[in-house]
């Protein structure tokens, strides 16, 4: 039985629970984790003024966090193994600084899910704010490896200075995907905004939906068309996953776009044609 903790004080205020931290909850009992401080605006106080608990993560390494989170940020900060579950929505920095594990959000997410993610796999069922997968400000790099799946709507800036790793968002995506993109793929099922892959250096942009296809920025330039076959490798793999990938994507006819010429050149945008 995996260790539900069930919101049952909602607050307008904030509250990071950054120190409730799998490894360290899965050795210890419902009281003790409900004497857990988490900051609460400016103020520490304990888990359990806001959440109850019931269960042991011990057995199957599991956390649960049920209710309305929206205000509950960093649940599943810095994650490195086992499973957490949102039976309901997440706040801000959900999965921030992962290194593996795996994170479910049943419902909705706000702004920063996964931001500067290392290792392991996101999915959210409904959808995101801004930022995912990006670079903090000041940073250097967003995220540098894993997974985030989005079944609905997203925010601007995904993958903002992203390095490697794979994002899906299937529904609508927000102005400047990939901006500064150095390596890795985001894949948006929906409509776009603008300025995708604004001063990207490499990686791929990848834009399934043939009615709603993407104005190119004038700093990149047409390089035919192709069926690309890493493309195939990774829808089938987001299908296997449960993610809606649109009918007859994997056989579709890609224009390509490289660019951002102002940059290094070596990214590409597929704009599916068909």
């Amino acid at each position: 039985m995996p260790l539900r903790l069930r919101l049952r004080n909602d607050s307008p205020v904030p509250i990071e629970v950054d120190t409730v931290r799998l490894p360290t909850v899965r050795e210890q009992t419902a009281d003790q984790v409900l004497a857990t401080e988490v900051l609460h605006g400016n103020v520490r106080e304990t888990l359990g003024e806001f959440f109850d608990a019931e269960g042991s993560a011990s057995d199957d390494n599991t956390l649960v966090w049920e209710g309305d989170c929206r205000r509950i940020k960093r649940i599943a900060e810095r994650l490195s193994d086992g499973q957490v579950r949102v039976e309901g929505t997440a706040g801000m920095h959900l999965g921030a600084e992962m290194t593996g594990g795996n994170v479910v959000v049943d419902g909705d997410a706000t702004d920063w899910v996964g931001a500067e993610m290392k290792g392991g796999r996101i999915h959210v069922r409904g959808g995101v704010g801004h930022q995912l997968g990006a670079v903090y400000r000041g940073g250097h790099r967003g995220m540098t490896g894993g997974e985030i799946l989005v079944d609905g709507d997203a925010g601007n800036e995904v993958g903002h200075s992203m390095r490697r790793g794979l994002i899906a968002v299937g529904g609508r995506m927000g102005d400047l995907s990939g901006v500064n993109l150095i390596a890795g793929t985001i894949v948006v099922g929906g409509e776009p905004g603008i300025r995708h892959g604004a001063g990207m250096k490499r990686g791929t942009i990848a834009f399934l939906d043939p009615q709603s296809a993407p104005d190119v920025l004038p700093t990149f330039r047409g390089a035919g068309n192709c069926r690309p076959t890493f493309l195939r490798f990774y829808l089938k793999h987001l299908t296997e996953q449960g993610w809606p990938v649109p009918d007859g994507a994997l056989d579709a006819l890609y224009r390509r776009y490289n660019g951002d010429f102002l940059e290094l050149g070596k990214g590409e945008l597929l704009v599916r044609s068909e």
